[in-house]
């Protein structure tokens, strides 16, 4: 579930952080869209092909944009300031070019060559950052082909794909046998590919898709410091509380105690039978007849059935193995089913016992619901 951030707690997330959005003209729009969840009020102004500074005073945030529209010796360079301590490391790097390298070399096999030379090289440098900041890299969109002009014609899907293939590569070899890693963010490719006809050049996305990008991007790094409720879609795996090793302990034990209860009754059950048969000396049909089952069995037994539920719920509800949708809990939605339920049970009087064990039932899934 992701969860959308107001600017008021961009800024309680964000505060005395300096973010630094490094690429080209695709990254500017991410930049922007970033920027316009801190303050709402920011206009696409300035030089395209050119540095854009913002600095919102109030939470002391300082967000940059550097536009390095290709992956070379200059894009090294400063990447390396910063590793070299001369320069203050940005807090967060977003990074990420390529149709540039494309569009300037009319998509020959030389550009893309030289870009896995370039991308190899600033790779220890990115990781090396990744150490103390948090670094994305982020995929190449897709494009339009029908919608772009002559002057972009060259910019293929095909070959995206191959410098998104590339980048992917050589990044995730560079970090696979170190702890901390730069972050390839692919998201923004997989949206692309469901919005880009609605771009106004075929290369550019929709103002929709561009927010849409950036308040993922805030999930992925807020959600760990804000925890949001809403916002499952980025946190870590939560550590088992104390309650919860407790309970995942107690229904243990009851599913082995109910185990072992039941297979020693049962056990004596037929050892008392057989005796009994060889006493009187006759042979009996076999009955249908079942051992008597005691107390403790159908306690544990009970308490089997609820450690099952219970484990059911947190594997859906607390643990990522499913899917999330969005859930908000309310008074009205727990306590009306529940009334709802007990009026009932008024006017049913057949068969009481059972009604009242379907009503418990009922109000126990209610409960494991709430929590």
């Amino acid at each position: 579930m992701m969860h959308k951030y107001k600017n008021s707690e961009a800024k309680s997330c964000l505060i005395d952080k300096h973010i630094v959005f490094l690429g080209d003209s695709r990254i500017r729009q991410l930049f922007y869209s970033f920027i316009k969840i801190i303050n709402p009020q920011i206009k696409e102004e300035g030089n395209k092909h050119g540095n854009i500074p913002f600095e919102d005073k109030s939470a002391s945030i300082k967000v940059d944009f550097l536009w390095y529209p290709e992956v070379n010796g200059s894009m090294r360079q400063r990447i390396k300031s910063w590793t070299e301590g001369s320069v203050a490391k940005p807090h967060i790097i977003v990074a990420g070019a390529a149709t540039w390298s494309i569009k300037i070399h009319n998509g020959s096999n030389e550009a893309l060559t030289q870009y896995k030379i370039n991308i190899t090289s600033i790779a220890p440098l990115l990781e090396k950052l990744a150490k103390s900041s948090d670094v994305y890299w982020i995929l190449q969109d897709p494009v339009y082909e029908d919608m772009l002009s002559e002057s972009r014609k060259m910019i293929t899907n095909e070959k995206i794909d191959a410098y998104n293939e590339a980048a992917v590569r050589i990044l995730n070899s560079s970090s696979r046998n170190s702890k901390a890693k730069v972050k390839v963010f692919s998201v923004s490719k997989l949206i692309a590919q469901e919005t880009i006809m609605k771009s106004s050049d075929g290369l550019h996305l929709p103002e929709s898709s561009r927010d849409m990008n950036a308040m993922i991007l805030m999930n992925v790094y807020c959600n760990k410091i804000m925890k949001p409720i809403d916002g499952s879609c980025c946190q870590p795996q939560p550590p088992l509380t104390l309650i919860q090793k407790l309970a995942f302990c107690f229904f243990t034990l009851s599913i082995i105690g109910y185990f072992v209860i039941s297979l020693i009754h049962r056990n004596n059950y037929r050892k008392n039978k057989s005796c009994t048969d060889l006493e009187i000396g006759e042979e009996k049909k076999p009955t249908i007849n079942t051992p008597s089952v005691s107390t403790l069995e159908m306690l544990l037994h009970c308490f089997c059935k609820l450690g099952l539920i219970m484990t059911y719920f947190y594997l859906c509800d607390r643990a990522n193995l499913f899917m999330k949708e969005n859930k908000f809990y309310t008074h009205s939605s727990f306590f009306i089913p529940i009334v709802y339920i007990l009026v009932l049970g008024v006017f049913y009087t057949e068969n009481t016992k059972e009604m009242f064990i379907v009503l418990f039932g009922i109000a126990t899934l209610l409960f494991c619901f709430a929590l």
